[in-house]
């Protein structure tokens, strides 16, 4: 486990009787605190239309998380990369590069990150998505290169940037893709458990290296709710099941926070349900997720853990980072 990266997935998520001024200010603390902590990486996923997230734009927050730390590598988890221009990405992103070098990735997702009705709105045509991501893949990379500069269409800034692309995806269809691409593959294990070991099975037998990434590489994302007891972490982890809930319900208002009685809430099939997208969350003291976290290591062998952390308290957030560094890395 001493190998393993550390890394931090933030939704910018908004809690109830707090600002969305105080969830970027919040994130900008978290991302300074994990950078001390030797964090690798912060990245940010770009949703849309949801009362309860807001980092719909996903590249502006991306330079706030930047300009605020000095090393830690900051980026998209990810860009849903059918929602936009490919070229309009890589001048975002080339511009990142030129203020923060070496330090921006450009993680790509094909989902909408949202509902149906604001998909259109964002003028996605979802009869040739499955055509059009791997084409913008393509294109990212174009643009990227030195080569284009002899190409009537540029990206500048942009053109020559060395921006690692990783391929995002919470089933089987993008790690087939990001096996014949030879880049890396983050899977969001944090709410589409199911699929997460066929996908990194599938990546891993039908990798075809490439010049950039000669080795497959994998990320999976889980949820983290650490504190200095398990009784503690799973009153705690009740914010992250109210969100769930509030989904299953399609109610996206901000996060709540913690409650005494989950029971109270939901029914026993809405439990069953949230407790099975939710089968990869860590949550406990710090012998507990050190023991769950070294039994999910030893079963898919990753060389990164992207950890979402949803905790209304902001001193407790923070401080659940510090035990999971603990729990992986005793000092």
């Amino acid at each position: 486990m001493k190998n393993l990266a550390l890394s931090v997935l933030d939704l910018a998520p908004v809690k109830q009787g707090k600002t969305i001024k105080n969830t970027f200010e919040e994130s900008l603390d978290l991302a300074r605190h994990t950078e001390n902590l030797g964090y690798k990486r912060y990245w940010l996923a770009e949703h849309h239309n949801m009362a309860s997230i807001a980092s719909s734009a996903t590249s502006v927050l991306i330079g706030y998380i930047a300009g605020g730390t000095e090393k830690i590598r900051v980026g998209s988890g990810g860009v849903m990369l059918p929602n936009h221009s490919s070229l309009v990405i890589a001048e975002q992103f080339g511009t990142l590069e030129s203020l923060y070098p070496n330090r921006i990735d450009l993680g790509v997702g094909r989902a909408p990150g949202t509902d149906g009705r604001t998909a259109q709105a964002l003028g996605r045509n979802p009869i040739t998505i499955n055509e059009q991501f791997p084409r913008q893949i393509r294109e990212l990379q174009q643009y990227f290169s030195e080569e284009n500069s002899s190409s009537p269409v540029r990206a500048i800034p942009g053109e020559g940037s060395d921006i690692p692309i990783y391929i995002l995806g919470s089933s089987t269809d993008s790690a087939w893709l990001a096996a014949e691409m030879g880049l890396p593959y983050a899977f969001a294990g944090h709410f589409a458990p199911e699929m997460l070991e066929m996908a990194f099975k599938i990546y891993h037998d039908h990798y075809r290296p490439s010049e950039k990434f000669p080795k497959p590489y994998t990320i999976a994302c889980v949820n983290g709710i650490a504190a200095e007891t398990d009784e503690e972490a799973h009153f705690l982890a009740t914010t992250l099941y109210q969100a769930f809930l509030n989904i299953a319900r399609n109610d996206r208002k901000p996060f709540s926070v913690p409650t005494e009685n989950m029971d109270a809430l939901w029914n026993p099939a809405e439990k069953v349900g949230i407790l099975q997208k939710l089968r990869y969350s860590f949550i406990g003291s710090e012998a507990t997720i050190a023991q769950n976290l070294r039994l999910f290591q030893e079963r898919f062998m990753v060389n990164e853990l992207m950890l979402a952390s949803h905790i209304y308290d902001h001193e407790k957030r923070k401080r659940s980072y510090e035990i999971i560094k603990k729990a992986i890395i005793p000092t």
